[in-house]
């Protein structure tokens, strides 16, 4: 589906032939930047607007993972498979350099990216923001601070794989009828922050466009998802050279989607990383973020630009 404003979905095919939807925002020739989405989410999660992205010199490469939107699904897919997805349409569109960032459940994607040998060269900085640490992370809490929804959306704790599958399933069928209802569900376990993010009627409205778009075919990509962090990443996160990918991972100190905890040992796991930890600030606080990243993406010594915030998404108005 597309919405206003925005060009609508192409499609790169796999090796394995199954096609990948994306989109292109942005300068057309500014550098290229993968946005990773969340879960669950779609390429059309909360963005800058078209005319910011100029100006940053940034031209944005967002898609639906698979399973997600108009992607095709790729059942039993591990967190590492994403370095093919963003190969196949890096290829597609002839870039041969680019950046990635992934926010959410795209963090571990990005990483991914980061740590993929086929990439190696290819990637020029990867960013993550919110991210989950993976499910066997040693000397971690994982569920320490996480709030109860997520405790068990993920099934922390059971082994029973058809029960975590038909919990998304039902939280899907469900916020497939009315996407609100899965917003509202997260407002109820939100820390202050976070509610204080998303008393924006611009970003609502973004996030439940999202959840939308990505819903619309079933809940395949949301099941695929979680499944994936459950399992061996399939990747090795020591792998990631920093001299040639540098890694920078921002958090926010009172997130109880993803802990900060999971950042900070994702960044002692990435020799040489760069942690940031905003105090006050929590998950959807990422999305003001974004901006911000984005310039470090292109431009290792950005000026500040206070113009960049949440004001400039796409589909957000001024005064909103």
């Amino acid at each position: 589906m597309t919405r206003e404003g925005e060009p609508g979905a192409d499609f790169a095919t796999r090796e394995d032939s199954r096609r990948v939807a994306y989109e292109v925002t942005g300068a057309p020739d500014g550098f290229p930047v993968f946005l990773l989405h969340g879960t669950p989410g779609s390429r059309r999660g909360p963005k800058p607007r078209s005319i910011v992205l100029y100006r940053m010199g940034v031209r944005l490469i967002a898609y639906d993972r698979p399973g997600y939107g108009d992607s095709d699904r790729r059942e039993g897919r591990d967190v590492a498979d994403a370095a093919r997805d963003v190969e196949a349409i890096a290829d597609q569109l002839g870039v041969e350099r680019f950046a990635v960032v992934g926010r959410s459940g795209g963090g571990p994607h990005a990483l991914a990216c980061a740590a993929d040998a086929e990439l190696r060269g290819r990637v020029s900085r990867v960013a993550v923001l919110v991210s989950l640490a993976p499910w066997n992370a040693i000397e971690l809490d994982w569920v320490g601070g996480m709030n109860t929804g997520n405790v068990r959306g993920f099934g922390v704790g059971s082994p029973d794989t058809a029960a975590v599958v038909e919990e998304i399933r039902q939280r899907a069928e469900r916020a497939a009828a009315d996407p609100r209802l899965l917003l509202a569900d997260l407002r109820t376990e939100m820390s202050a922050a976070d509610r204080r993010a998303v008393n924006d009627p611009a970003l609502r409205r973004l996030i439940t466009d999202t959840y939308e778009e990505a819903l619309r075919s079933g809940p395949y990509g949301w099941i695929d998802d979680v499944l994936a962090f459950r399992r061996n990443w399939a990747f090795d996160l020591k792998a990631i050279d920093t001299a040639v990918t540098p890694v920078r991972l921002w958090h926010g100190a009172d997130d109880n989607f993803a802990p900060v905890s999971h950042g900070r040992w994702l960044a002692a796991q990435i020799p040489g990383a760069e942690m940031e930890v905003r105090p006050g600030a929590a998950h959807f606080d990422a999305v003001e973020e974004l901006p911000r990243i984005l310039r470090w993406l292109v431009d290792p010594d950005p000026d500040p630009d206070p113009a960049l915030s949440t004001d400039l998404l796409i589909g957000a108005r001024p005064g909103q």
